[in-house]
């Protein structure tokens, strides 16, 4: 299979394998893409949570991003775990200097799945001043919502309040993930100004979910940079993430991984 689509990921590394760059550079090629890389911290992490993390200096994760799109290109930027506020002026500061504007698709990772913060309190305030009006996609989940949004969401309703709420920090598009929210059937929605699509789904029991945002953000990402539509690109991203969390291998004593190796056949494709 030819590649197609060139995804630069700008985001931290997971030694447990699961979530982060790991999770994203499998999902992007098992979907026929190629990624690039720009790391911004190295963490010492497994199943059961994170045990440390290294940030990368700014001006070298800038030096990275650099390096790819002077030479390799983009066709999208998907971004995850950036830190601090230098990291995230550094990230900007490249996308700012481009002769044409990069679509962007931002996964703002705060929280881990064991609850370690991944992003500085003091760096919430500027991920959405700085890095916001960049964003093409933006993709929550719901207590990274609930901390942008400054509201609780524990309803389907109150999530397509927070969903337009998401709008007026000035992104044009949001991926709502309601994973979080209690019940037999998960429910993701993706708004637009012009329209709100509603994903439904049967809810997939285990604790082997580690990744699972990483790898639809750049499951997405993948489907923009190969010439797809938002809503086409979320539709293909859910039945892969949906695919690996059935195949888990079962590693770990804690949110274990997915299986980023499955495929999705022709029929589950042509079906979206």
């Amino acid at each position: 299979m030819a590649l197609r689509g060139r995804v630069l990921v700008v985001a931290g590394s997971d030694s447990g394998g699961g979530a982060g760059i790991q999770a994203d550079i499998k999902t992007v090629m098992a979907l026929g893409g190629f990624a690039t890389t720009a790391i911004t911290a190295l963490t010492a992490q497994n199943t059961l949570g994170v045990q440390g993390i290294h940030p990368v200096p700014p001006e070298f994760v800038a030096a990275q991003m650099r390096a790819v799109l002077g030479d390799i290109g983009a066709d999208v930027v998907k971004t995850g775990m950036l830190v601090n506020r230098e990291i995230i002026d550094a990230l900007c500061g490249v996308l700012e200097a481009q002769p044409e504007r990069l679509a962007l698709v931002a996964d703002p990772v705060m929280i881990a799945k064991g609850g370690s913060a991944l992003l500085r309190d003091d760096a919430v305030a500027h991920f959405k001043r700085r890095l916001l009006p960049l964003v093409s996609l933006l993709t929550p989940n719901l207590p990274e919502a609930e901390a942008l949004a400054g509201m609780r969401i524990e309803t389907e309703a109150e999530m397509h309040h927070a969903a337009d709420v998401l709008l007026t920090l000035g992104v044009p598009a949001v991926l709502l993930k309601g994973g979080h929210l209690p019940g037999e059937e998960v429910v993701d929605l993706l708004a637009t100004e012009a329209e709100t699509l509603v994903f439904r789904a049967p809810r997939i029991a285990g604790r082997h979910t580690h990744g699972t945002g990483c790898t639809l953000a750049s499951a997405v990402a993948t489907g923009l940079a190969q010439g797809m539509n938002l809503a086409e690109s979320v539709a293909r991203g859910r039945v892969f993430v949906r695919a690996a969390m059935a195949g888990a291998p079962g590693f770990g004593a804690g949110h274990g991984p997915m299986d980023h190796s499955v495929t999705i056949s022709d029929e589950k494709i042509r079906a979206l």
